[in-house]
């Protein structure tokens, strides 16, 4: 099995210390990688329990040896066991050389890559996630009060996300001299990936955020990509992922019970689109510009003309999902209808010379404003104001077409090295006579947690306003190097914007104006008929801002507040303590009774 792995740790920025430790074994031996197969590792360490950083570096150190040690015919299960009795005992022990004083314990959550499967030993709240194409699944579950609680359907999934009881293990490795693990296992095919991480980055990325990033990013930079955005989104804990990419799975066989390599087929079955072919005897792939859950885009010649052009393909399990289908189609009606200098540009193509769908766009140089974000923190206000306004005539004109974005984030605005701007995908885009549309609430697919509008998060109808929150949201970013909401998972952010304000722009940046202050305050009102009307209101603001009426918007934030959260925590604790009294109870009656 071919592997290629990145990982990355960081303390974050509120711990002065980094209690997170990962461990990753593989050979570089092909005949010693075939029989032992690889290993990757992540511990949590507990520091409430003294020794954090000491109990989770000995845990995975401990792990990798009984991995080497063991004879290469060791059964998974056996393995995994092993792994995790010998981990337990040696944190154990360690607490226990101060007669029990200096007690530690770590989360441990241990991947083995053997033959054509992935083998998952688990204990604690970390996490791993196996991504095939556009979907992600948790492979492990979370040994906490809050998952016990959602177990037993006393709180949801979103009350889960935001309980005080989410970092309260009921499971760890070192507090006992035994420990209950979880085991599981699943066939992996080519093109997998492995996402394993600590509750500092999966409490504050959504699933379908690192779903993403994982598939239009290097398993490196996608790894620094992630860290960025849990320190971004306000984390409260070390912050620690690793990512396995499975490049090829070799065919297993059995004979006899022993394993048997088959020979790898020399040209692998593919219907997706490669570097150096020629599609439709028209566009000459010539590289891959950017992969995602749902699509490829490819740079290509067109033949026909001799420009160079982007191809954008979806992947070949998403043709036959109506859907994503539904969900391309409207993106290349949408793009065809438009003529804009600051909307991406749809290349006609007539349908019948397609032999699948793709959608043939205009060549881009420049990069997200995304990525310029990272970089520059916070942008200079003349040139936030410049940028934002452009975009505010993009959408100026979309909204005379009725045409709602819906999903106006900065990985959809690219800056072109020309200085002009585009903006991107339009998805999930609303089109139509009704100047009114639904939401369908908040879901993987739509909207991205920071820049969402409130109603959008209520499932309430939006309009052109929606938008120009979400454009605000990116001002705010731009002018402070924060984003408006932040909080210890994408639930919290995401109730926080409908009970609250966000912090003073000025707050996090001093030098900004007050004008400018009020015209983020402005576009992000909770309630859209406080907000500006049309695009062209806040583009005629950003042009003038020394004229803009400064109304004390600053004095009248209300922050979020978490009272009601902190009572329903109480209740559910409190029910959750009787169950078990209520079931003893009722079993003491009833052999009473008898």
């Amino acid at each position: 099995m071919k592997l290629t792995y990145a990982e990355l740790s960081s303390a974050g920025t509120v711990r002065s210390q980094n209690e997170d430790f990962l461990g990753f074994w593989d050979s570089a031996d092909e005949n010693e990688q075939a029989t032992r197969g690889a290993v990757a590792i992540v511990a949590d360490g507990l520091g409430g329990h003294g020794n954090g950083e000491v109990a989770s570096r000995l845990a995975v150190e401990t792990a990798i040896r009984v991995f080497c040690e063991a004879a290469p015919a060791t059964t998974d299960n056996q393995l995994l066991s092993r792994i995790f009795k010998a981990a337990n005992l040696a944190v154990y022990d360690e607490g226990m050389h101060a007669g029990g004083v200096d007690r530690m314990a770590t989360t441990l959550t241990v991947s083995l890559f053997r033959r054509k499967e992935i083998a998952v030993g688990h204990v604690g709240d970390s996490r791993s996630y196996l991504i095939r194409q556009q979907q992600i699944r948790q492979l492990t579950s979370d040994h906490t009060f809050a998952a016990m609680q959602l177990k037993m359907s006393l709180i949801s999934k979103a009350e889960a996300a935001s309980s005080n009881m989410r970092n309260m293990l009921t499971r760890s490795i070192g507090h006992d001299p035994t420990v209950q693990v979880d085991y599981s296992r699943h066939v992996l095919r080519s093109g997998d990936v492995v996402v394993q991480c600590t509750d500092g980055l999966h409490g504050s990325i959504p699933e379908h955020e690192i779903l993403d990033v994982v598939n239009r990013m290097r398993p490196s930079v996608a790894c620094e990509h992630l860290v960025q955005l849990a320190e971004k989104r306000g984390s409260q804990d070390n912050i620690s992922v690793q990512i396995v990419r499975v490049e090829n799975v070799p065919r297993v066989g059995y004979y006899r019970g022993a394993v048997a390599y088959l020979a790898t087929p020399a040209v692998p079955a593919s219907a997706d689109v490669q570097a150096g072919q020629v599609l439709d005897e028209r566009f000459e792939i010539l590289d891959v510009i950017n992969r995602s859950a749902m699509s490829s885009v490819f740079k290509a010649t067109d033949l026909k003309t001799g420009a160079h052009v982007a191809l954008k393909v979806p992947l070949p399990s998403l043709e036959g999902d109506p859907a994503a289908f539904a969900r391309f189609q409207r993106e290349e009606e949408i793009g065809r209808s438009l003529d804009h200098p600051s909307v991406l540009k749809i290349l006609p193509v007539d349908e019948k010379e397609k032999s699948r769908p793709y959608i043939v766009m205009e060549l881009l140089e420049g990069q997200t404003l995304e990525q310029r974000m990272l970089r520059t923190k916070p942008f200079p206000e003349d040139e936030a104001l410049r940028i934002v306004g452009q975009v505010c005539d993009a959408l100026g004109y979309l909204h005379q077409r009725e045409i709602v974005h819906r999903d106006l984030k900065p990985q959809n605005i690219m800056l072109c090295h020309d200085g002009s701007l585009r903006i991107m995908d339009f998805g999930i885009a609303k089109a139509g006579a009704s100047r009114r549309l639904t939401f369908g609430g908040f879901s993987p697919t739509m909207g991205t947690p920071d820049y969402m509008a409130p109603e959008q998060v209520k499932g309430q109808r939006g309009d052109e306003r929606t938008d120009l929150y979400s454009l605000g949201a990116i001002l705010y970013e731009m002018a402070t190097g924060h984003v408006p909401f932040e909080g210890p998972n994408a639930f919290a952010v995401m109730n926080a914007r409908l009970v609250g304000d966000p912090p003073a722009p000025r707050s996090y940046n001093p030098a900004l104006r007050p004008q400018v202050e009020e015209i983020i305050l402005h576009s992000m009102a909770r309630e859209p008929a406080d907000r500006y009307q049309s695009a062209a209101d806040m583009r005629a603001d950003l042009d003038h801002p020394d004229a803009v009426v400064v109304t004390g918007r600053v004095t009248r934030l209300t922050l979020p507040t978490e009272w009601k959260n902190r009572w329903r925590t109480v209740r559910i604790g409190v029910i959750t303590a009787l169950v078990p009294i209520v079931l003893f109870l009722l079993l003491w009656l009833l052999m009473s009774r008898r």
